[in-house]
């Protein structure tokens, strides 16, 4: 299908990793710390393979499955080594309280992504409104913003691949809009639905 890295070595690269090898992408890991990216490579099987941190990306789709605060600084420090790739950014910017976002500005991380990634290199929110849990077991909604609409096909195409329904908001001026639905599931999880095992989607009714 496609070609995915995955910069990052947590929890959501090795859930986002293990469903796109099942879906028949291919998989690179890109860590920091390298042993950690060789572990997670391995664990991943299915011919998964790790990259050196800061060197070019196999992946044409370079997912940054990082904190929030750390997507700039890295796609900063990766520079010119993603031209030409789609870059996904899934991260959320809680507050400490999980009451607010953490930046203040009319802003989204995706945006600040787009500021500093080299010419040629296509932004694209996506997955943040996922808790882990749902994405591992479930078949939920991923909803994505962008400007290309080249780049939003192939997320679609590979947000697919994954058995899961693609849904497009629009530019990424909208990132911010789905970064606050990020925050809307987290009050959801914590008062009106009381567990983590949902996700926010799309109902359509006809007639």
């Amino acid at each position: 299908m496609g070609s995915i890295t995955l910069i990052g070595t947590g929890n959501m690269a090795r859930t986002i990793g293990t469903l796109a090898l099942t879906g028949g992408n291919s998989v690179e890991v890109m860590g920091r710390d390298q042993s950690k990216a060789d572990d997670l490579a391995k664990t991943l099987g299915g011919g998964a393979t790790t990259g050196r941190w800061g060197a070019v990306p196999a992946g044409d789709i370079v997912i940054t499955a990082l904190l929030y605060d750390g997507v700039v600084p890295v796609v900063a420090e990766y520079g010119d080594a993603l031209a030409g790739k789609v870059v996904v950014d899934i991260s959320n910017p809680f507050n400490a309280t999980f009451d607010g976002l953490a930046h203040s500005e009319e802003t989204s991380i995706a945006q600040e992504v787009a500021k500093v990634a080299p010419a040629g290199t296509d932004v694209v929110k996506a997955f943040n409104t996922v808790f882990r849990n749902v994405l591992e077991k479930g078949r939920p909604d991923v909803f994505i913003a962008g400007d290309s609409a080249q780049a939003k096909a192939g997320v679609a195409a590979f947000v697919e691949s994954l058995g899961l329904r693609p849904l497009d908001v629009g530019g990424l001026k909208m990132a911010p809009w789905l970064e606050g639905m990020g925050l809307v599931t987290v009050g959801l999880a914590g008062k009106g639905v009381g567990h983590w095992d949902f996700a926010l989607g799309v109902n359509e009714f006809t007639g």
